[in-house]
């Protein structure tokens, strides 16, 4: 039989957008619908990808009447070209790929200019989403692993590996008995880590100084006041926040970046206890998997890792409200319910949901992104500033 990474999980079919009265599928592509559409292909998606969606906008934009525009903003000017380029492409593009591959085939419209972005992360979403539907759920969590357009679907993909592995038995402990609290964590970390995908040649993700200030901003669950649950941020608007202060940070003067004391890189002396089952220790696994994760939401927006950009992550959600409302969720959960009557299934729920409340689109970081110039490769720097 052959393996899961073997297998062919989808199609992407492109062509460019063609102009005016330009043909968009060749006989031979029109042969390869053809046979798709009949189930000869088998069960393996097929996306159309229309490209260079950009230039299409631009001859919409130039085609607008000039008198009726007067008086409208770029935003309301740029939604009539692309309420006209949508016309457009169900004349020249739809109708043409529906008669030959049927009115379920998939497409989706992009471009690799800036400004427009969020139409690649659309595209990984809609693949995702029909692997899913075709193959097993391990052919979707690879493909989401696979990309690096929408950290959403990585974060799935993150819940997805955990529920699979050590996730589901947090509370019972049937896991981690006899293991260090270290142990357990470097198993979470390390797996969570891989789901990201990050092009990390010098492993910092996965170095000793990194897992230290992970486990050293969960000791903050004993150690800072507890934030009031039901007080938080608009959804994601904290976690907006924080990318927009890393991303101008990198792009600012090179100044040291100077973690707090609450992730410096002594290990707190808890984790050198055996694992046992106790409120305490459930908090405080919860809190990892969930701040590791919001961290590397966080590093997703670099395109280096480096150890300044995971220092500048680090110190962008420790100093923002996410930390402490996190922290708050946990707490407030674990006095809800007692040890007895919480379930593994309880608290998977509730991890995902404190995740997915402080996760943000790809279309807001895109957004981010945009406002931000564009800096050559980064200058890297200590884990620990000598002089601090």
């Amino acid at each position: 039989m052959i393996t899961l990474e073997h297998q062919l999980h989808a199609v992407w079919l492109c062509f460019e957008i063609p102009r005016a009265s330009g043909r968009l599928l060749e006989t031979g592509t029109e042969e390869f619908l053809t046979l798709k559409r009949g189930g000869t292909l088998g069960k393996i998606p097929v996306v159309v990808v229309l490209t260079k969606y950009d230039m299409l906008i631009d001859r919409m934009e130039r085609t607008l009447d000039g008198p009726t525009l007067n008086g409208l903003s770029d935003n309301a000017i740029k939604g009539l070209a692309k309420n006209k380029a949508e016309a457009e492409l169900q004349n020249m593009c739809i109708r043409s790929l529906e008669e030959f591959a049927g009115p379920d085939i998939p497409h989706a419209t992009i471009s690799t200019k800036e400004c427009y972005k969020e139409t690649l992360a659309c595209l990984i979403r809609m693949t995702e989403n029909c692997v899913r539907q075709n193959f097993t759920p391990e052919a979707a969590v690879m493909t989401s692993i696979a990309q690096r357009a929408d950290p959403r679907l990585n974060i799935k993909a993150s819940i997805e590996v955990g529920k699979r592995k050590c996730w589901n038995t947090l509370a019972s402990s049937a896991a981690f008995k006899t293991h260090t609290t270290w142990d357990c964590l470097h198993v979470l970390h390390t797996d969570i880590v891989a789901v990201w995908n990050f092009h990390d040649p010098h492993g910092y993700l996965h170095s000793q100084e990194f897992r230290t200030m992970v486990t050293n901003m969960v000791n903050s669950l004993d150690v800072r006041p507890t934030a009031n649950p039901n007080k938080t941020l608009t959804v994601g608007m904290a976690t907006v926040s924080a990318i927009a202060g890393i991303i101008s940070a990198l792009v600012g003067p090179a100044a040291p970046i100077v973690v707090p004391i609450a992730a410096c890189v002594v290990l707190v002396v808890w984790v050198h206890d055996v694992y046992q089952r106790s409120r305490m220790v459930l908090q405080r696994f919860m809190a990892y998997i969930i701040d590791l994760t919001l961290v590397l939401h966080l590093v997703s927006e670099s395109r280096e890792i480096t150890r300044r950009v995971i220092k500048l992550a680090v110190v962008s959600y420790l100093t923002s409200p996410i930390t402490d409302e996190v922290h708050a969720r946990i707490q407030e959960y674990d006095r809800e319910m007692t040890l007895l009557d919480r379930t593994d299934r309880d608290v998977v729920g509730k991890i995902i949901e404190v995740i997915e409340f402080y996760s943000i689109s790809a279309d807001t970081i895109f957004e981010l992104r945009a406002k931000i110039p564009v800096v050559g490769s980064l200058l890297d720097e200590p884990w620990k500033d000598e002089k601090a």
